[in-house]
């Protein structure tokens, strides 16, 4: 597998990897930004007004048929979280060449189709079409009301906020419901036009492809020679976490299973480090075979589910357990130990008494 890259403007590159691992093609498009509370959630809502059609494509049945004629190509876009910036995200999937019926150059016409929805989007007197924008105000609404429906997340989610609170990977990626009600046509197609004049533009192709005929297409297109060039404005670095006592934070609903979520601060620089703390993570709850899986859930039963990750970008781990709600201060305590362990370099499974199995949703914000 060779990763490739070259800048076609300022701020704006394009990589390939090409790999013949795969029957399909993949292209991508991110545009990255800084997450900030003002502009949160009108870029959440972009992703989802721009597939609703572009220029030539005037609507989703329009780009669903260029999609069926390129044998049933898959698009999807959405947004994403990534240390403090936000990411509009943008696929198109395709069949690779080589295994066409003809002599077609499926790839090509993907990408051109993939970067004409994203940068020559559907306009009506020169901003977004009204009917787009209020569909689509409503279905994020829709999502940011729903971020309670999945308990699990939720509690990872209310974890992640209490504990970066006041910086900007506190912030909910889809954005909030009171800032929904502003948004129009106009002023969303001006930020629209704002985000692709200074964000970051990575445009990516995946598969067995024809490298310098890719990054000549990519060259040469042009909604891309429209772009100017840009200081990009995103964040290379995180924001620092601000050190404070560990807190506890308990939410109640009326549920059957309690979702119990520890955040951890990990205090590393270096890569040698950052590889660290990828082992500990792994011993600690990243596998079927750590800490949090073989003694929280298997040995003593006090979880249904029980394990951790390790994000990388904010030098963080968070441990989740599905537990049941009488079993809280027993589990927490538990898992404890097995953190205090792993700080004398106590890496072995210890024997414990079996533990026998409180209504809420119940998680912890631990930050060292």
């Amino acid at each position: 597998m060779e990763d490739k890259k070259i800048e076609i403007k300022k701020g704006i590159t394009s990589h390939i990897i090409k790999t013949n691992s795969f029957k399909t093609d993949l292209i991508a498009v991110f545009l990255t930004t800084k997450l900030t509370r003002e502009d949160v959630t009108k870029n959440a809502m972009i992703p989802m007004v721009l597939r609703k059609g572009s220029t030539r494509l005037e609507n989703i049945e329009e780009i669903n048929k260029d999609l069926e004629e390129m044998y049933g190509a898959g698009f999807d876009c959405g947004i994403d979280k990534t240390g403090d910036n936000q990411v509009l995200k943008f696929y198109l999937e395709t069949i690779d060449n080589k295994y066409l019926p003809k002599n077609e150059d499926l790839v090509m016409r993907g990408i051109n189709t993939l970067l004409e929805i994203v940068f020559d989007p559907k306009l009506e007197n020169n901003a977004f079409k009204t009917e787009y924008i209020e569909n689509e105000k409503e279905k994020l609404k829709i999502i940011i009301e729903g971020k309670k429906d999945n308990k699990a997340q939720y509690a990872n989610l209310r974890c992640q906020e209490e504990m970066y609170k006041g910086t900007p990977f506190g912030l909910y990626k889809y954005g909030y419901i009171e800032d929904i009600e502003g948004i129009n046509q106009i002023n969303l197609y001006e930020h629209y036009k704002n985000l692709l004049s200074k964000c970051k533009i990575d445009i990516f192709v995946s598969g067995d492809v024809e490298e310098e005929k890719i990054f000549e297409t990519v060259k040469k297109n042009e909604n891309i020679q429209k772009l100017n060039e840009r200081e990009a404005e995103y964040c290379k670095k995180n924001a620092p976490f601000h050190k404070h006592e560990e807190q506890e934070i308990i939410e109640t609903a009326e549920v059957t299973q309690g979702n119990l979520v520890l955040g951890l601060r990990v205090d590393e620089d270096t890569k040698e480090e950052k590889y660290a703390a990828i082992v500990y993570n792994a011993i600690l709850g990243g596998s079927a075979t750590s800490k949090m899986f073989q003694i929280v859930r298997e040995k003593h039963s006090l979880a249904y589910t029980a394990s951790s990750n390790y994000l990388r970008h904010k030098n963080s781990i968070f441990i989740r357990c599905g537990i049941e709600i009488d079993n809280y201060e027993k589990t927490l305590n538990l898992i404890k130990e097995q953190i205090e362990d792993m700080k004398k370099g106590n890496f072995r499974r210890r024997r414990y008494k079996k533990c026998k199995n409180r209504n809420s949703i119940s998680y912890k914000v631990y930050t060292r």
